[in-house]
């Protein structure tokens, strides 16, 4: 286990995909969709034996940060800091880094996500702990990909480029350049080159790389890093944040930093990984029965098929049909047909245009 090294949980975000079961009390981060318990909880299990749990930070919400504490015990309290207001993940990783600095300015950490689902514990943790060396040891920016399993549509794409090293089966490449999710025809055809990986999201740097590159390609985040610091290192960090971050502009860490750097190596993830982006990809992680149907919970099917149904703790029948997506949460029944799951956050931005419905989100 590395005391040097430390980790950054990003776990912000409301996962309106997972409505009627997320909301803006209980996200998809702090749900037990996969695996029987948080999926925020799994994140920072990952990291057992690799990184202590009092080198582990968690950035999420203002209003979240009793939740996590809940959901991840093992985290001491003071290290789950809430952002007043949501600004993407470029500030919340500025403040990832001003949280490590007050610790160790010269330290490497990782930068994860709260609500993935990563099979292959001892691939996974051999990815980072590779990574954070080469990162402590160069002066470069590293991200993870993924290798794709299918064309998907759903994830952007990192396309690899020259090797930059070999360390203990993981391979570093250079990160030529970083592609949004594509059409199935692009996508099949990046599949075809295989120099793409799926961009998983996840980042290993040193405080003092990341701060150069804030500088270099985005002077306005080197600054607000700066200011956190200083804040926090005087025990301040909360009025800070309070004044600092309504200011700062709205932007990813892709679009502010990994599209524009030159000294990104890609790690080869070769461990299972999904981002859990809606409830069809609940498919990937619950085994069907004779006829496509996947329940979780109290569920009979009469005459039906290809059916993802979720119903605790209540039963819930279906007859004679096919390929619906069915939810139900404590006061909403969701319906909907597994092709349409991505239009589930439209039907939350019409919900949030009604007073009277406020309580479902």
């Amino acid at each position: 286990m590395s005391e040097t090294s430390y980790a950054v949980i990003l776990a912000g975000g409301r996962g309106e995909r997972f409505w009627p079961l997320s909301t803006a009390s209980k996200p998809k981060q702090l749900l037990e969709l996969v695996g029987g318990e948080p999926l925020l909880g799994q994140a920072v299990n990952r990291l057992e034996g690799l990184i202590p749990s009092s080198n582990i930070f968690i950035i999420t919400n203002l209003d979240l940060v009793d939740a996590c504490r809940e959901a991840a015990p093992m985290v001491p309290d003071d290290q789950v800091v809430g952002e007043p207001v949501g600004r993407d993940t470029a500030p919340a990783v500025a403040l990832g880094a001003a949280l490590v600095q007050t610790r160790d300015p010269d330290a490497a950490f990782c930068v994860l996500t709260a609500d993935h689902v990563i099979d292959g514990l001892d691939s996974f943790q051999n990815t980072l702990r590779q990574g954070l060396d080469l990162a402590a040891e160069h002066h470069m920016l590293i991200t993870i990909g993924i290798q794709p399993t299918g064309p998907s549509t759903g994830f952007g794409y990192i396309e690899a480029g020259n090797p930059v090293a070999e360390r203990a089966g993981i391979s570093f490449a250079h990160a030529r350049r970083f592609v949004e999710k594509p059409d199935f025809e692009t996508a099949t055809s990046y599949l075809a080159e295989g120099n793409f990986c799926w961009n998983s999201g996840m980042f290993i740097w040193t405080v003092k790389s990341l701060k150069e590159a804030f500088t270099q390609h985005c002077p306005e985040l080197a600054e607000f890093t700066d200011t956190l610091t200083d804040a926090a290192t005087k025990g301040d960090l909360h009025d800070a944040m309070v004044k600092v971050y309504p200011k700062v502009t709205r932007i990813s860490i892709d679009y502010a930093l990994m599209e524009k750097a030159d000294n990104i190596a890609m790690a080869r993830g070769n461990f299972s990984w999904d981002d859990v982006g809606s409830w069809s990809a609940l498919a990937n992680h619950f085994p069907a029965d004779a006829d496509g149907n996947i329940s979780i919970g109290e569920v009979e099917f009469l005459d039906s098929s290809n059916n993802i149904v979720v119903s605790k703790p209540r039963t819930t029948a279906l007859i004679g049909v096919h390929d619906l997506i069915v939810v139900q949460a404590d006061n909403v029944t969701l319906i909907c047909p597994r092709a349409q799951a991505q239009q589930i956050k439209e039907l939350v931005r019409q919900l949030e245009k009604k007073p009277e419905r406020t309580e479902l989100l």
